[in-house]
C-alpha cells in the first residue's frame, strides 16, 4: 500500500475525521485545566534544561546525517521530498482551517491537496503554488489557541523539541492524524518517518549558525524565540494589542 496514492490518503483522512471530535474535545479540556493551573513561563526549567542537554546529545548523531543529506541530495530531490510531506500536511491544515473558522483558507488548502495529489504525482510537484493557490500552515495547537485555550507551562522534550503544554497536546493530535504513522507496511512507514525527520533537520541547518552566533544562553534563546513565534502564528502574524504586548514583556 503506497502512501502517495490519492485514494489511500483520502481514506486515511476520512477515517480520522470520523474520530476527530471526541478526541479533540477531551484534549481541549485537558489543556484548559493545565492552563488555568499554571501561567505560561518556564516553571520546570531544571527539567527542561536537562532534556535540552539530552536533545543536544542526540543531535550530535542526527546533525551530521542531516548535513550529509543536505550536501549529497540534489536540490530537485530535496524539493520533491519537502513537497511530498508538505502536501500530506495540507490536508490536515485544511481541517484546522475549518476548526478555526477560516473556510476560505480551508478551501485553498483542500484544493492544494487535491491538485498536488492528482496532478503533482502524489505531491512530489507543487503544481498548486504555480496555479496561485495560497499555502497555509495550521496545526491543532494553533486551533486550541484560537479557541482560547491558554499556553500552559513550557516544556522542552527530546526529539520533538520545545512545546507549551497546549502545543504538546496539539502535537499528540497532529501525530494521531498523520497518515504516515498509520501505514501497515512497517519498513515503508519507518523509512518515510526517517526521511521526513532528516529532511526537517536539514532545513534547520541555516538557523543553527544564527542561534550559535546570537545566543549567550542557547536554551533561553530557543525558548523565547519559540514562544514568540507560536504566539505570532496563532494571531496569523497580527501584532499584539498594546495591553497584551506590555504583559508579554
Amino acid at each position: 500500500m503506497m502512501i502517495g496514492k490519492g485514494g489511500f490518503v483520502k481514506q486515511q483522512i476520512a477515517q480520522r475525521l470520523r474520530r476527530f471530535v471526541p478526541v479533540a474535545s477531551a484534549l481541549a479540556l485537558c489543556c484548559v485545566a493545565s492552563a488555568q493551573a499554571v501561567e505560561t513561563q518556564d516553571p520546570f526549567e531544571g527539567f527542561n534544561r536537562a532534556m535540552f542537554s539530552v536533545n543536544e546529545g542526540i543531535d550530535t548523531v542526527v546533525k551530521p546525517v542531516a548535513k550529509g543529506y543536505d550536501e549529497a541530495a540534489p536540490l530537485p530531490v530535496k524539493a520533491a521530498v519537502g513537497n511530498f510531506f508538505g502536501n500530506l500536511y495540507d490536508a490536515w491544515t485544511a481541517v484546522n482551517d475549518l476548526l478555526q473558522g477560516k473556510p476560505s483558507d480551508a478551501a485553498s488548502d483542500a484544493g492544494r491537496f487535491l491538485v498536488n495529489t492528482v496532478v503533482g504525482i502524489g505531491g512530489v510537484f507543487d503544481v498548486a503554488s504555480e496555479m496561485g493557490m495560497t499555502k497555509h500552515s495550521e496545526d491543532f495547537g494553533q486551533t486550541l489557541g484560537t479557541w482560547g485555550v491558554g499556553e500552559g507551562p513550557y516544556f522542552y522534550w527530546p526529539i520533538i523539541g520545545p512545546r507549551t503544554t497546549r502545543d504538546t497536546f496539539g502535537w499528540a493530535v497532529d501525530s494521531w492524524a498523520d497518515p504516515v504513522w498509520d501505514l501497515n507496511d512497517v519498513p515503508v512507514r519507518n523509512t518515510l518517518v526517517g526521511v521526513r525527520f532528516i529532511d526537517m533537520r536539514a532545513s534547520l541547518l541555516p538557523a543553527d549558525r544564527v542561534v550559535e552566533e546570537a545566543a549567550f544562553d542557547k536554551y533561553s534563546y530557543i525558548r523565547n524565540a519559540y514562544l514568540q513565534y507560536r504566539r505570532s502564528q496563532i494571531r496569523d502574524g497580527a501584532p499584539l494589542p498594546a495591553d497584551d504586548a506590555d504583559s508579554a514583556e
